[in-house]
């Protein structure tokens, strides 16, 4: 089941699969976690949260219209591969386009390209490398 979760119930997942648990919950948190208009989603299976990721109102240089970043998402290790996050984001792109954006971005890491490609993000940028993470790449998808 996806439903609209707080920042706060983000932190564990993003520490352990997104920073290996070497991080505090307080520095797993993201600056743009509270602006206006941003939200977190999660799947929850049997009442256990399981995949998350976080959007916010950004645009980008060059793309006409209103666009949301997606950052953060991840699914715990026993529940991967198995739907959760494909679920999760295509829920975030219904609400999007009813919302009346225009488009969703993201810096994917490259580990993650087939994911996102099987969702309809392309690439938009070269690879490139955030320090301490590894290689990533600028992906995008239309929606409305």
């Amino acid at each position: 089941m996806i439903k609209f979760i707080t920042a706060e119930e983000t932190l564990p997942i993003r520490n352990e699969v997104l920073r290996e648990g070497k991080l505090s919950l307080n520095e797993c948190r993201f600056p743009s976690d509270n602006n206006e208009g941003a939200f977190h989603l999660g799947n929850f299976e049997e009442n256990m949260l399981v995949t998350i990721a976080s959007f916010h109102p950004q645009t980008v240089e060059g793309h006409i219209g209103s666009g949301y970043q997606l950052r953060g998402m991840a699914t715990l290790p026993g529940f991967q591969g198995k739907g959760k996050g494909n679920q999760l984001l295509n829920f975030a792109v219904v609400y999007l386009r009813g919302q009346k954006i225009n488009y969703l971005w993201c810096n994917a890491r490259k580990k993650a390209l087939n994911f996102y490609t099987g969702l309809g993000f392309e690439i938009i940028s070269d690879e490139f490398d955030v320090p301490g993470i590894g290689p990533h790449y600028m992906m995008y998808v239309k929606i409305y």
